[in-house]
């Protein structure tokens, strides 16, 4: 895929995409992705396929394949060089595409995305919304920098690539069938588990 719709798109599929692949590989970042699913997984029942928009390596689909070894899982990303390293995991369904372009005649029990709604063109964002609730049954997940109002932080010296606001308030405004099942926050100086200062709100059509 080549014709990329914007900016942020481009520098996720390039160099820096490549670099960020390096440099977020560890068994610590597992476990706290496994500690973080098992609390938001038990608020869910009868998963048995799960999409993930912008997986990257497929850090977090290796800590959900450990919780639910027999769900069907798919992982959709943009960037190649992770999708080489991510179609190493025989039980993750792997397509290289952009999640504006991404297609499909199926659904999934849950769809989400982590850490990659922040790094999206505000634009975009109600296409992206849309992608998120068209493919799902039943459950969607969002896992996001969380901010009441939109702003833009420079990241790792650019600009225009990392945006913090209230995700999935603009989902359930869009949505108004959605209900909010739950939501927390992971910090990054928890004594045991430690992340992204992630917050998280788990979403039932």
């Amino acid at each position: 895929m080549s014709n990329y719709k914007t900016t942020q798109e481009k520098f996720w599929a390039g160099e820096f995409g490549n670099n960020y692949v390096d440099r977020n590989i560890g068994d610590k970042i597992i476990a706290s992705n496994t500690y973080l699913f098992s609390n938001i997984l038990s608020r869910t029942n009868n998963i048995q396929s799960i999409i993930e928009f912008g997986p990257n390596i497929g850090l977090n689909l290796i800590a959900i394949h450990n919780l639910l070894p027999f769900a069907e899982i798919t992982g959709v990303e943009i960037n190649k060089k992770a999708c080489d390293i991510l179609t190493t995991l025989s039980y993750v369904n792997v397509i290289n595409t952009s999640l504006l372009d991404f297609s499909t005649n199926k659904k999934y029990d849950i769809t989400f995305t982590k850490g990659v709604l922040i790094h999206q063109n505000p634009d975009e964002l109600p296409k992206i919304y849309e992608q998120l609730y068209k493919y799902s049954n039943r459950y969607i997940l969002i896992c996001e920098y969380y901010n009441p109002v939109p702003v833009e932080i420079k990241y790792r010296g650019h600009d225009s690539v990392l945006f913090k606001r209230d995700f999935a308030g603009e989902m359930l405004d869009m949505f108004t069938e959605i209900k909010l099942i739950n939501y927390g926050f992971i910090y990054h100086r928890d004594n045991v588990f430690p992340s992204d200062d992630i917050t998280w709100f788990l979403m039932e059509k």
